[in-house]
């Protein structure tokens, strides 16, 4: 999943002679591969230095590419240096969001050219996906979506937030997943009004709702699920706020496709809680872009105008969070068409009681 060509392409666009990628995910967009490694790619090629643990893989993954074995007293920066003098790299891009300010310093001291900030290249390239990513998003997405008709068959009282979280890890992996893609969050009770809580040793009892919010990378790219299941019988409050975060997320994936504003998407959702009463207890965006990160842009956010691209993948993801009390999210992830968009997430969102 090669996208040095589409990077080549940008360069001209940004008055640049070629981008310096030293992260992670840049380096893996850039090779389809990830091997602790610099790439720098120009006009007419690119180069990409690594060291021993890595060399024999790169030879067999990496395309496109020149490759070079760093050692003792030669590191990525003087090959990079070498290489740029060598072609004549006057004007360079670097990832500016992904670089410490100390890492651009001791860049910026050796390199002979002029680094210049272009996060927004990889940016506007990430933004949308190739048929391969989307791909390999759907797998990511599968195996998650397995991994959580398995976790129903364990959650019963007795068990712990805990408990729970480190079984979703195993299923995951289990089932294919490369690693997670994020630590799950399990949110028993009360400990659901808490968007982001992290799983303790609350113990799951009759009358609770449980959040449980997880994914996988497969291929490197992410996953990203929430579903809200109750144990034992919901009081109808319950029902009815589960019911509003149900139809206010319908609303936002079937307001979601290329060319309208994140802002129209997330407006569409909320509407809905603003109709029911509980707008002010739905206290984040609907959704982000993920990808070879978990939070990419664009975001359906009321803060983000800008038409949305063909080929996003974002999640919806609306919440109620009543403090002290309950919370209920449910979230599926979609990639966005120019009539529409396609649910990767196939999980049933109807209330679950177990």
């Amino acid at each position: 999943m090669n996208h040095l060509s589409q990077i080549a392409q940008k360069l001209p666009e940004h008055d640049l002679d070629a981008l310096l990628i030293t992260s992670e995910p840049g380096e893996r967009y850039a090779l389809g591969f990830h091997g602790e490694g610099v790439v720098l790619v120009t006009r007419k090629g690119a180069h990409y230095s690594t060291d021993g643990r890595y060399m024999e893989q790169a030879k067999l993954q990496v395309t496109g590419a020149e490759l070079t074995l760093t050692y003792t007293g030669k590191g990525h920066m003087a090959l990079a240096k070498e290489y740029m003098k060598e072609h004549h790299l006057e004007r360079v891009g670097f990832e500016s969001g992904q670089m410490p300010v100390d890492e651009y310093h001791r860049w910026a001291e050796l390199l002979p050219c002029i680094l210049t900030p272009a996060q927004g290249l990889l940016d506007g390239l990430r933004a949308s996906k190739d048929p391969q990513e989307l791909e390999a998003m759907r797998q990511a997405q599968r195996i998650t979506d397995q991994a959580f008709g398995e976790i129903l068959n364990f959650i019963r009282p007795g068990r712990t937030e805990r408990e729970i979280a480190a079984r979703l890890v195993y299923e995951l992996l289990r089932l294919g997943g490369e690693k997670m893609a994020f630590d799950p969050i399990v949110a028993a009770g009360a400990n659901g009004s808490k968007p982001h809580a992290q799983p303790g040793d609350q113990a799951v009892a009759p009358g609770m709702f449980l959040t449980m919010d997880f994914g996988c990378v497969w291929e490197g790219y992410c996953s990203d699920m929430t579903r809200t299941v109750c144990v034992g019988q919901p009081t109808e409050e319950m029902e009815r706020v589960y019911q509003t975060v149900l139809d206010a997320q319908k609303a936002g994936i079937a307001a979601a496709r290329a060319g309208v504003t994140g802002k129209s998407v997330d407006a569409a959702a909320r509407q809905v809680m603003e109709e029911a009463g509980y707008e002010e207890y739905f206290s984040h965006s609907l959704g982000h872009s993920l990808g070879l990160e978990i939070h990419e842009s664009p975001n359906l956010s009321y803060t983000n105008e800008k038409p949305l691209p063909v080929g996003a993948v974002t999640s919806v993801e609306p919440g109620i969070y009543l403090p002290g009390r309950f919370g209920v999210r449910i979230e599926d992830v979609v990639a966005l068409g120019e009539t529409g968009c396609e649910n990767l997430t196939q999980s049933p969102k109807n209330l679950i009681v177990l």
